[in-house]
Formats: C-alpha cells, structure tokens, sequence
C-alpha cells in the first residue's frame, strides 16, 4: 500500500504540466508581434473614430500616412511599456498608456463638438484654464453626458477596458531582448523614411507637414497624435521658412495673363498717393540682420496699394467698433433686428465677408483689431500683449489724441481680457464685468448687451473724438428659450416666425445687440454727433454653437440658417460686416461686392480715418483699393473675384462658369504663393514682435 501511494505520487511528480512560473521568461517573435498589434492598432483606433467623428468621412488617402505614423507611435509606446523585468508592472504600465493616449482624443472631440473647429495645444490649454471653474463647465460637462458624448467615450475607452479585462491572459508583457530592440529601431526608421517619402510625394501632405504647417490640416492629413507632435514642434522649435520671391503681393494678382482672355483697358483715373510710411528697410535690415531682415526684404517686396476717393472721409470723426458674439448675416431682419438691417442697407454694404472661424472668439477679435490671423491659436492675443501693436485702431487714434475704452459684459478676466485688451492702444483702458460693469449689469446667461451700452454711453459720449470697442456676449449659445436669457426676453420678437426652436431662439438672442445699437444710435442723434461717429460691427466667428454635431457637412441647423448645406470652411465662415456713419444716411449705399475678410477691416478703417499706416505691412487689403480682392484662411483656403480654391481637394472652381474650360493652374499657382508668404507674414509679425522691430529701434 505504501509503495503503491509511492509510485502514484512519483507519476504525479513526472506528469504534472509547468506552471506559469516553470515557463521561459525569454522574449520571443510571438510576445513582440502580439505588443506590436495591440498598441499600433488602438493607436489608428482612436485616429479613426476622431477622424469619421471631426471629419463625417475617412479620406483614403490620408488613412495611409495616419496608420504609419501609428505604427511608429505604437513601437515607441511599446518601447516605454517593456523595460521592466517584472512582467506585470510592464503590463499596469501598458494599460496607462492605453488610456493615456485616449485622453487627447477625448478632449480634442469634445473641444470640436462645442467650437467646431480644431484647437491647436495653446488653445486648447487656455480654454480649459478659462472654463474651469466658469459657468461654461457646466456645457462641457452636459456635451460630455450627452447620448453622443457617452458613445464617443465609451469608444476611445474600448481598447484600454478590454486590454484591462483580457490583456493578461494574453499578452506575457515580457521585458523585450536587445536584439529584438534592433530589429525594432530598423522597422522603425524605415517606417519613417517611408512616410517621409510619402509625405514628399504629395503637395498638401508636404504643406501641411513641413513647408506650411497648419495644425487643422496637419490633423486631418496626418492624424490627431502627429498633428500635435508637429504643434509643439513648431511651438517650441519653429523652422524659419522664407518667403517664397515669386509670390510677391502685386497690384494685379492676375498679372502674367494667366488665362486667355482679353482684359479690358482700364479708364485713366486719379492719380492718388501711396500708402506708405517713410521707412528705411535697408537700414533697419543692416542694422539686425537674420530672421528679421528676410521679413524687411519681403515686405519692401510688397508694391503698395494708393490712396482713393474713399481716403479720409472719417478723419476726425468718432469710432466705435462691436465684435459681435456669434453674430451672422442671417442674424439681420428688417422685423426682428431693424436697427442692424437699417445700418448694413444704408452704410458701406459688404455683401460677400468671411469671418475666418481659427480659434474661436479670441481669435475673431484678434483678426478684427489686429489684421492677423490668430497664428499661435488661442495664445495669440495674450502673446501679442506684449508685442508693439503698433496699428490697431486703438493705437493708431490714441496717437491722435483720442479718448479711447474697452468695454465687455462677460467676466472680465475670461481669455485674459484684463491683460490683453489693456494692451492695444485704448487710453482709459478696459472695462468688464469684475472691474466696474458689474454694478450695472444683471448676472444672468448671457448677459444684456443692451444693459452694457446703457451702463457705459455716458463714459465717453462728451468726450469726442472718442475711439470705443465692445465685445458683446447676448448673441452667445446655448440656442434654447429655456436656457438663453436673451433668448427668452426677446421671444415675441419671432413668434410665428417659420424655423426650428435653435433657429428662433438664436435670432431672439441676437434682437439684443439690435436693441443695444438701436440705443446707441438713440443717444448718438441726441447728442447730435450721429453724423461724426462711425459704427462697425464685425462677428468674432460663426454661430458655432446651432449644431451638436461637430463635421463640416453635418450641421443641419447651421444650414437651416443659411440656406445651404455647409461643404467646406469658406461656406461655413461667410458673414457681414457692417460700417455705418449717420451722414451715409442722406447718399446711396456703398456696395462692396468683392470678396472681403476680417483681414481688410483695419487696412480699411486706417485708409477711411486717414491716418499714417503702411499698406504693406497689413496682410488685409483697403477694400476700396486697386487691389485685388483675396480672402484667405490658415488652411490656406482662398477666394478672389475669379474664383475659389479649396486646399483640401486641391480644387479651383472659376466664379464665372463659363470660364471653367480656362487654363487656370498659373493662376491658382501664383495665388497660393502669395497666401503662403501672407500666412507666414502673420506668423512672423507674432513671434517676432515685427512692429518694435520697425519702429522703436
């Protein structure tokens, strides 16, 4: 019996399988292929899902770059998850970095679903510095814990909750062996040649890549993690590029007769002076040399644009300028805002003006005071506050002895307003809820544009010539009677009109600018100085804040608005400014039926107030100029009186039709030089400080 239990025991012994521990700890092909797929494959997971979610379709040729480079993501990743040798901190380190790499995704998604646009990484930092703790908090958190925010969650989070439940069992997480190390490093540097390769092949990969970086286009080509990779590159290391000589700012941008046809002979006309200031670029080139001197060349490139007729007929007269919180064309109404409608018929009316939408309502205010396109996202304004902001308009008159103010009915800290806007030239400085507005304004969402005029026209009504800028809030979202205030007061105003209740509430909430103008213009004509004040008005970007969906061609209320299903971002970003003097009244209206942006509202004003500007230092154009019209975007989208090119597609469409069999490839590639060397201009001028460079050294 005894030797029996023995010999059972020893069999035992002999069959019993090795137990995990028992098992070759050595790193094989099979541990390495199965690591390689996990993390490249969660990787083009999450570029996918944003990519369908931002973009409503996968374009197939960027698909290709953007799984190459989350490949070599995933190897780096892989890298960092393999170091240890205890197997199971390798893989708690793993399942981190799963859920690390979604975070950017998630919060890029919901940044695009509230603003539908892409946030480059500075935007995007300082709005989340700026929401949190404020009353929008509150919206961040309602999109997030909306149907569409769990399932996008739910999504970016998949990978890591199985990798979590599942991963043990079938990933070893072994610490990889050093030659596998090796093969590793050669797969990845041929994945990068081979990327590069591609990416050299294509224009607008190439573009948006290296020679003109720009970080919604670098998303959408290259994917979400390269897109911010080349953000911070380019934030901390920026490659210095040069103009490009041939795509100089010419009188004429169809100079060269690009196309076979015959153009009329232009009728003498006035011989007007140049726009220009007595500046000795070869001088100040010499002095500094560099990065500096390459941008004094370029501009001295620059042929300058004339006086006109247009030339002074403000000068020594009032301004007052309102970036208008979502504001729109649509928003204008003979019945529910027939103080807006009297203004944008009886003035100078702009009848095709793009408020190009690039970081939201920092960036619209930085290219209606600056000119500029917001180049470092939502940082640009507070980095230009310490810049010399030598031609906004508040500086420009304060030089002229204007009494100037800034005025917003919102938090007054919110964006830094309380640094950025005590830092373009207005004398007595800025003014907002926190700092003095608050005793007169209600605190409710959104507040009363109307309650801020009548709080602060007596502020500087009796002191003229005064130069006034507002940022309004009443046209702000959300789009409902029951969450807008503004909305809400102002309903009767659309009773019985047709539309949705996101449409309705939306013109209801902007009927409180109308009233806000209506009462402006009321004390204006009772002072009698209507006639010596010039109004304009200027949206600081779409209504973004209609749709819940965040995908170009996916906004059925923004179409709703407008008429026409939005296709691209010219559509998208098409608006009105307005610029009214009560002595226009008593004349016909000035149409201007050219393309026109925010860029040219400065460029315009300083022609139309005669003050001393250089028109070759604006990347914007005096409307009234002999310039060609050329609007354009940061990702370098265009439009000019013949025509419209979409760099995405790569596509011109001639304005007139029947010119669409014309040879136009000269033309359209002369114009994208001139807007690469206009984007980089303003890009340069930011970084660099270009005005103190000019006039204070």
């Amino acid at each position: 019996m005894g030797k029996k239990s023995k010999q059972k025991k020893g069999n035992n012994k002999k069959n019993k399988k090795p137990n995990k521990k028992a098992q070759s700890s050595k790193f094989n092909i099979k541990d390495m292929l199965f690591s390689l797929v996990v993390l490249p494959m969660a990787i083009f997971f999450y570029e996918m899902v944003f990519k369908v979610s931002v973009t409503d379709q996968a374009d197939g040729l960027s698909i290709l770059p953007t799984l190459i480079f989350a490949i070599i993501y995933g190897i780096i990743v892989f890298f960092l998850c393999s170091w240890s040798k205890n197997s199971k901190t390798n893989f708690i380190i793993k399942t981190v970095m799963l859920f690390i790499l979604a975070v950017p995704y998630i919060v890029e998604y919901f940044v695009f679903k509230q603003f539908k646009m892409l946030y480059d990484v500075p935007t995007v930092v300082g709005s989340a510095r700026d929401v949190a703790g404020s009353r929008f908090a509150m919206d961040a958190l309602e999109i997030m814990t909306d149907a569409d925010g769990i399932a996008h969650l739910t999504l970016w989070l998949f990978p890591t909750l199985m990798y979590l439940i599942r991963g043990r069992a079938l990933d070893t997480c072994k610490r990889v062996s050093k030659k596998y190390v090796t093969i590793l490093l050669g797969v990845l540097i041929a994945l990068a040649a081979g990327n590069g390769v591609l990416i050299n092949q294509y224009s607008k990969f190439k573009d948006s890549y290296d020679d003109h970086y720009n970080y919604p286009a670098a998303v959408e080509n290259f994917g979400l993690l390269t897109g911010i990779r080349l953000d911070v590159l380019n934030l901390f290391w920026g490659k210095e590029h040069s103009f490009d000589a041939e795509g100089d700012d010419d009188f004429n941008i169809m100079e060269g007769e690009p196309i076979e046809e015959e153009i009329p002979e232009k009728e003498e006309k006035t011989v007007y002076d140049l726009n220009v200031m007595d500046i000795d670029f070869d001088a100040i080139a010499e002095r500094t040399g560099g990065k500096l001197a390459n941008i004094d060349e370029y501009v001295q490139s620059i042929k300058p644009s004339s006086q006109n007729e247009m030339t002074g007929i403000f000068e020594g007269k009032n301004l007052i300028f309102i970036t208008a919180e979502a504001f729109s064309a649509e928003a204008i109404d003979p019945k529910v805002t027939p103080t807006l409608y009297r203004l944008a018929t009886k003035g100078i009316n702009f009848t095709d003006y793009y408020e190009q939408a690039t970081a939201g309502t920092t960036g619209g205010e930085y290219q209606n005071i600056f000119g500029l396109l917001p180049m470092r996202g939502g940082a640009s304004f507070y980095d230009a506050s310490s810049n010399l902001n030598y031609f906004t308009m508040g500086n420009q008159l304060d030089r002229l002895g204007y009494y100037g103010m800034v005025f917003h009915n919102n938090d007054y800290k919110y964006y830094s307003r309380h640094v950025t806007h005590n830092a373009i030239g207005y004398s007595e400085g800025y003014m907002g809820y926190g700092n003095g507005l608050e005793d007169y304004i209600t605190l409710q969402w959104p507040e009363s544009d109307l309650e801020m005029m009548e709080a602060t026209v007596d502020m500087y009504i009796n002191h003229q010539p005064f130069n006034i800028y507002y940022m309004s809030v009443s046209g702000h979202s959300n789009y409902t009677f029951a969450s807008n205030k503004m909305a809400q007061k102002n309903r009767d105003l659309v009773e019985g009109m047709e539309g949705s209740e996101r449409i309705l509430s939306y013109k209801a909430a902007n009927a409180e600018l109308d009233k806000a103008v209506e009462y402006l213009i009321k004390r204006l004509e009772e002072a009698n100085i209507e006639d010596d004040t010039v109004i304009v008005i200027a949206a600081d970007h779409f209504p973004y804040g209609l749709d819940n969906d965040a995908a170009i061609g996916s906004m059925p209320y923004l179409a709703e608005l407008y008429g026409y299903e939005v296709t691209n971002y010219l559509e998208r970003d098409h608006n009105r400014l307005i610029i009214w003097c009560g002595e226009m009244e008593k004349k016909d209206p000035i149409i201007v039926d050219s393309p026109t942006s925010s860029l040219d509202i400065l460029p315009t004003l300083s022609n139309l107030f005669g003050t001393e500007w250089d028109s070759r230092l604006l990347p914007g154009r005096d409307v009234f100029s002999e310039k060609e019209a050329l609007v354009f975007n940061m990702s370098y989208d265009w439009k000019t009186s013949y025509g419209t090119y979409l760099a995405g597609s790569e596509t011109f469409t001639p304005s007139d039709p029947k010119k669409s069999n014309l040879n136009w490839d000269s033309y359209v590639e002369r114009i994208n030089k001139v807007v690469k060397n206009k984007v980089q201009y303003c890009s340069e001028v930011l970084r660099n400080d270009y005005y103190r460079h000019l006039f204070e050294e």
